[in-house]
């Protein structure tokens, strides 16, 4: 008999990730704070709990879907929250974007109630949440990860263990997203540069996605910006967000990180400017106000 799976954060990974495991078989339950959310889950085959108590109570695996820290405290370990129903041996997959320091934390915490945990950030975005078709770059127990095979068969394509502590997972999610962030970044300059120079956009994509220069980034973001559409997919704060941890990651390994900090100084630029909640391409308007791009020059 297949295990009951808790996914909490019914955002547009959760869905996905629900969708997906519905589909391999599972009896899914959900939580989150949007009541519509829940309503299409439950239309869609899941079992809508309107508490985390409720969802702890009927899992044996928890996925943890939310935006960051904070939030994953709460639900964790908040009155009521998940630890107050979930069962000794039960397994955790924790999967947002945390500072690895604080993935090894809750990891002790849930161990000191018997509960284990895997440091399990997800890439893949969207899609690949929808398609079953995530990678998974996590670490924890062995026996946590054997008795979540199945479970990660229905979602993941790629499942990767970087041994048995805690935040390792999240130390390779960082750098993961240091590549990201700073793709990104660079893609909206060699796009903005363009613009300035007189260059025909969508044929300078034609030709960057057929040529050396091309990035997992280039492709898969500029569309937004050629088509002036900046409706978030992934919200620019995530990067202000994400970049930090990266940057904070690294001076804790006196460790110097100079492309990091750009392209951080670029996101957060674009969010003081307001755009903290459009599209992670709208990085590119900085490139529109002279005195931004001047406030990034300074800091070098």
């Amino acid at each position: 008999m297949k295990k009951t799976v808790g996914i909490v954060g019914m955002g547009a990974m959760g869905r996905g990730v629900a969708a997906s495991l519905l589909g391999a078989g599972f009896a899914v339950a959900g939580y989150d704070l949007n009541t519509d959310a829940l309503a299409n889950f439950a239309q869609s085959g899941g079992i809508a709990c309107h508490s985390l108590a409720e969802l702890g109570e009927c899992s044996d695996v928890v996925i943890v879907l939310v935006v960051n820290a904070a939030q994953t405290e709460q639900v964790l370990f908040d009155d009521n929250a998940l630890l107050s129903t979930l069962k000794r041996g039960s397994v955790v997959i924790a999967s947002s974007t945390v500072a690895p320091a604080f993935a090894a934390e809750i990891s002790r915490r849930l161990a000191e109630q018997g509960v284990a945990m895997i440091d399990a950030p997800v890439s893949g975005g969207v899609a690949g949440a929808a398609a079953g078709k995530l990678t998974i770059m996590g670490s924890g127990p062995q026996a946590a990860y054997d008795a979540c095979q199945e479970v990660f068969d229905g979602y993941a394509a790629k499942v990767y263990r970087f041994g048995d502590e805690a935040g390792l997972g999240s130390k390779v999610k960082l750098i993961n997203n240091l590549l990201c962030g700073v793709h990104i970044a660079v893609a909206a300059e060699a796009m903005a540069l363009a613009k300035r120079e007189g260059i025909e956009p969508q044929l300078l994509y034609d030709v960057i996605t057929h040529s050396a220069g091309n990035s997992w980034a280039f492709q898969d973001r500029m569309p937004h910006v050629i088509a002036d559409n900046f409706a978030p997919v992934t919200a620019l704060n995530i990067f202000v967000k994400d970049l930090g941890l990266v940057l904070d990651m690294a001076n804790s390994a006196d460790f110097i990180a100079p492309l990091t900090e750009c392209a951080h100084r670029m996101f957060l630029s674009a969010a003081d400017a307001g755009n903290g909640l459009l599209d992670d391409t709208a990085v590119i308007k900085i490139f529109d106000d002279a005195s931004r791009v001047r406030e990034v020059r300074k800091a070098y």
